[in-house]
């Protein structure tokens, strides 16, 4: 009984993580969409970064160097070069559709991984999965409502940077058999800092205070939602809280509307009902498999 009231407890406190987690991303989205207008996206994605890098490097130092020996270099490369693709994609589709919109792309990325799995490491994806999955996209159709208005092109870049988003959580799974999850996000901080500071070499400009406080904000609310999703993820199992990730898109919604006049309506509520929905099967499925 006490087990039970206990794992009652850290379901209880990882499923406040979580949502605290996702209004964090909602905030950075939020700073995204305010910082683009006057600066350019290859400085968000990179201070985006380097914020994520200098919270690491405390770990680099207590851990040494010998504990980012590696094997799978090449796979470090591409979880890297995707990841930051991704960014940079889903950066410039914030700024330029609706919050909700974009946020509610992006969240079919984990529909995605079991058919990257499937195509790349020929693994099983069970019936249910592929209901949820089609559900998922309903849930996505409905969101969007194209018979009400139509949809911009830009959504197709956010749904580019769902699937370089899942292509990298498959590519993490198949390296979590040999490399820490510390060195995972080390590998990828440096790498994603390093490769988002070249443009920058071409593209960097002045910053004026203001946007400097906005760069700060950005990048401090980006780590606190990883390091809050990863603790979450540590005391509770997936198939009982992850599924308070998909309410990201109702803090985006939120957030555009009060700060930037984006509409609200009743299809967006019932589509991502449908997705929370099919994403909870999801899941309860992947545990069950």
């Amino acid at each position: 009984m006490h087990s039970n009231a206990v794992s009652t407890r850290n379901v209880v406190i990882a499923s406040c993580f979580i949502l605290s987690a996702e209004a964090s991303f909602a905030g950075v989205s939020a700073l995204v969409k305010h910082l683009s207008d006057d600066q350019s996206f290859a400085q968000l994605v990179f201070f985006r970064n380097v914020m994520a890098f200098i919270v690491l490097l405390p770990w680099l130092l207590r851990k040494g160097p010998s504990a980012l020996r590696t094997e799978k270099l090449g796979l470090h490369l591409l979880r890297g070069t995707a990841g930051v693709a991704a960014m940079y994609l889903f950066f410039f589709a914030i700024a330029t559709i609706p919050l909700a919109q974009a946020t509610l792309v992006l969240l079919l990325s984990p529909f995605l991984i079991p058919i990257i799995g499937r195509v790349w490491l020929k693994e099983y994806v069970a019936r249910q999965t592929w209901l949820a999955i089609l559900l998922g996209f309903v849930g996505v159709f409905i969101f969007l409502s194209p018979w009400q208005a139509s949809i911009s092109p830009i959504v197709g870049v956010a749904f580019i940077a769902a699937v370089f988003a899942a292509f990298t959580k498959t590519v993490i799974r198949k390296m979590s058999v040999t490399e820490s999850t510390s060195k995972i996000v080390f590998y990828f901080s440096t790498y994603a800092t390093i490769a988002s500071a070249i443009p920058l070499i071409w593209l960097w400009q002045p910053m004026p205070y203001e946007d400097w406080l906005g760069v700060i904000a950005m990048g401090s609310l980006a780590v606190y939602g990883q390091l809050a999703m990863t603790k979450a993820f540590s005391i509770a199992p997936p198939a009982k809280v992850g599924v308070f990730t998909y309410t990201s898109v109702m803090f985006a919604a939120l957030l555009g509307y009060l700060f930037f006049d984006e509409v609200v309506a009743w299809h967006m509520f019932w589509g991502a009902i449908i997705i929370i929905i099919a994403g909870y099967f999801a899941i309860r499925t992947r545990r069950k498999s």
